[in-house]
């Protein structure tokens, strides 16, 4: 029978890979030891994952490749060095997070399936068709989502043929993926990079509400909930850990196959989940999916969780009866790891052995016998198998450029490779002083490479096309445009002080029928509606009916979904900042396909990884100089565990009325503000604002425009500076032409904004 569901396993490394595999998994993601967002993880060779490829296979098992990090422009060459390799596998999928790597999968490497990572934060149904244009075949959901927003997200994936998957277990982020940046600002450990620093795992300070470990949140678990993750429609249930033993990856794997088997065949869940807490684990919790975001998800404990759980479950109240629960339970940990190694063992990765027999006299085709062991899906024992293949031409008496040993090593001796060991290369029975065309030996050796692929043709090498720099126009004077962002109606009058392009920043969540925006829109044309990058399920609704009844000329966005519909109804559309842009392929990606008007540069990446970046013709290139800056933003409320909340769960009216704001402090000292803003997701920002005034001076001829922030957004209880007197600075910085002056208002504005930092334009990633 066609499995309609797919369990997905995580392997960081060779060991748990295989755990993953012989405990029954559909398919198995893992890294290599670069381009993917687990760089803490072990992670394998190339090498090692071609002869995985095929290990996995023997067991109806696939693998796919993460490749999920946002790629620097001067990565293209060894990424292409890379995918040349990878389409000469019969590797299953590639998941990807860069919209320049989805442009150039689809445009150079078509026979490579592509996954839409979680950290392309998908979440509404307007995504879907963006990133199936894109190429994608299958889009993971954000972790987030609730089941009746999971059920509509699928249903609008099936209509486009795209397959959706789910996270079922594992660590939770309490930032919404793709759009956390806790220590990029600080340090360059980006998440988009494979690098997070597990901010949200540190202990702080003592908050008022008693806590030390206010961002903490509880694993996640729906093992109880595949049910309803089967009637929605989902294809693939994934499993989160690519940094966890094999001993933990078989625990889970195993557990959830036996469960999704055991309810495929009676209707019933039979298995308890009780094992799931004998390895790594910080409790479970399935809100998210349930759609009941409460305080119970935190825990204060951010390491393993299983002695707790076994002591609560033992009522142990003694010394003694405490020490037995805890010797019991590593006894039990020791014996699932003996277990699982010993099944490891039995599991080999060792390369096939290969001979090759080239034989042929005059007036007679070159013949070539090949003889190997092959896999056969399902059946974990290899088959022995020979093949004879003829060259199209026979051979000539020749004293020139005759076809030897030496000229048949040289061709064959790559069959040596991460899947063979070319035992024996024989060609004893070739006649002397022969030849033959060498296009012919070039053909046997593309032929016997894909017979030993399963019978993949063999794809010849991308060299990715140089990208023209378009200049741009400099019939405007002055450096670049100033730009500003607001939010609010009572700085809608700052329109009178400038001529600088002004967008309004929409709200995350309106209320049922709002028609605010529409009237605010219609009223004030010189406003550029600027939509933001998480917009779920009703919201994304409203927004959506803001865009197609006002129709503005030129919007920005930061959610795929907003884009897309902005394309399908002729609206000029830029992309925002969190869209996390880094390279000239996302720009092309974003151009050819969707007709995008200009992009924001990601302020993660630095001065000297914006330079290479290469502006497609009639494309506008933006940078923020002066924002605050964001370091997560999450569903979750963040103010239960800091100052409290007399709320027991988030509701409607949390989004909506809540504008709270307080601080917290890790151990090192350093503060960071926790802001909610009316209609907005709780968020996290670095204590300094970003102000960058040294990129006017560099990078001058990059940009068409600089944008200041001016919705006081993330500000907490400090003062903001005077909004008119920072646009005038910002105004007069960029029309200047003198030196000295320049250093002049550069003081002003470091003395406007007194805690500020431009780490990230120096730091990159």
């Amino acid at each position: 029978m066609t499995k309609q569901f797919e369990l997905l396993a995580p392997g960081g490394d060779v060991d748990a890979i295989k755990a993953a595999i012989i405990a029954g998994a559909d398919a198995v993601y893992c890294g290599l030891d670069t381009f993917n967002a687990r760089n803490r993880a072990a992670n394998i060779s190339f090498d090692e994952l071609v002869r995985i490829i095929h290990l996995a296979h023997q067991y109806n098992c696939q693998i796919f490749l993460t490749l999920n990090i946002v790629i620097l422009e001067r990565e293209f060459k060894s990424l292409t060095t890379l995918l040349n390799k990878l389409v000469n596998t019969t590797l299953d999928g590639v998941i990807v997070q860069d919209l320049g790597l989805l442009y150039v999968l689809r445009k150079h490497y078509p026979t490579l399936d592509i996954h839409a990572s979680t950290q392309l934060t998908t979440h509404n149904i307007g995504q879907i068709p963006f990133l199936k244009k894109l190429g994608a075949s299958r889009v993971n959901l954000s972790r987030e989502m609730n089941l009746r927003e999971v059920t509509a997200i699928t249903k609008a994936a099936t209509e486009h043929d795209v397959l959706t998957e789910v996270f079922v277990h594992g660590s939770l982020c309490v930032a919404f993926s793709g759009l956390c940046y806790s220590t990029s600002a600080s340090a360059g450990n980006s998440g988009n990079r494979g690098r997070c620093s597990q901010a949200c795992r540190e202990e702080y300070e003592t908050t008022p509400s008693g806590n030390n470990f206010p961002l903490n949140i509880k694993d996640n678990s729906a093992f109880f909930d595949l049910p309803a993750l089967i009637e929605a429609g989902v294809h693939s249930f994934k499993i989160e850990g690519r940094i966890k033993g094999a001993s933990y990856v078989h625990t889970v794997v195993d557990s959830f196959r036996k469960q999704i088997d055991g309810f495929l065949n009676t209707g019933e869940l039979l298995e308890d989940g009780e094992r799931l807490y004998k390895v790594f684990n910080r409790d479970f919790s399935n809100a998210f999916l349930r759609g009941d975001l409460n305080q119970s998800m935190f825990i204060e404990n951010p390491r393993d969780n299983s002695k707790y759980y076994a002591l609560d479950q033992s009522n142990a109240i003694s010394v003694v009866q405490i020490q037995e629960v805890e010797e019991k339970l590593t006894e039990e940990k020791n014996e699932i790891t003996s277990t699982v190694f010993d099944k490891i063992k039995q599991v080999s990765l060792e390369k096939r052995d290969l001979t090759i027999n080239v034989k042929g006299n005059i007036g007679e085709h070159l013949t070539v016998d090949v003889t190997t062991d092959i896999f056969v899906p399902g059946n974990t024992q290899t088959q022995p198998k020979k093949w004879t293949l003829h060259s199209t031409k026979t051979l000539v008496e020749s004293n020139k450029s005759i076809v030897d040993e030496a000229a048949i090593t040289k061709r064959f001796k790559g069959f040596n490779n991460a899947s063979f060991n070319l035992i024996e290369l024989n060609c004893a029975a070739l006649a002397a002083n022969v030849n033959l065309p060498f296009s012919e030996l070039t053909q046997l050796k593309n032929t016997i490479a894909s017979l030993l692929n399963d019978d993949q043709a063999v794809i010849a090498d991308i060299t990715l096309p140089k990208l023209s720099n378009t200049p741009k126009n400099t019939t405007n004077k002055k450096s670049a445009d100033l730009s500003i962002l607001i939010c609010d109606d009572s700085d809608i009058g700052l329109a009178n002080v400038t001529n600088a392009d002004i967008y309004f920043k929409l709200p995350d969540a309106y209320k049922r029928g709002c028609t605010k925006y529409i009237a605010l829109f219609n009223n004030n044309p010189r406003l550029i509606p600027w939509f933001p990058s998480v917009l779920i399920g009703k919201d994304y609704d409203v927004a959506l009916n803001i865009l197609e009844q006002v129709k503005p000329a030129l919007i920005v966005t930061n959610n795929t979904g907003i884009a897309n519909r902005a394309f399908e109804l002729g609206i000029k559309w830029i992309a925002g900042p969190f869209l996390n842009t880094t390279n000239s392929y996302a720009l092309l990606a974003m151009k050819e396909s969707f007709d995008c008007s200009g992009a924001f540069i990601s302020n993660e990446i630095n001065h000297q990884q914006m330079r290479s970046i290469a502006r497609p013709e009639n494309f506008k290139l933006f940078y923020s100089i002066y924002h605050p800056i964001l370091l997560m933003a999450s569903r979750q409320c963040f103010f239960q565990q800091s100052v409290g909340c007399e709320k027991p769960r988030i509701d409607n009216g949390c989004m909506l009325s809540c504008d709270k704001s307080t601080s917290i402090t890790n151990l090192k000292g350093m503060s960071f503000s926790i802001d909610k803003q009316k209609a907005g997701y709780p968020s996290i920002y670095n204590d300094d604002q970003f102000l960058n005034t040294e990129i006017i001076h560099d990078l001058s001829n990059t940009f068409d425009s600089f944008m200041i922030d001016l919705t006081n957004i993330g500000a907490g209880d400090k003062q903001s500076p005077d909004k008119k007197l920072l646009i005038q600075q910002f105004e007069q910085l960029l029309n200047n032409t003198d030196e000295e002056q320049g250093k002049s208002i550069v003081t002003q504005l470091n003395d406007l904004v007194p805690q500020s930092t431009s780490d990230q334009y120096h730091i990159g990633l």
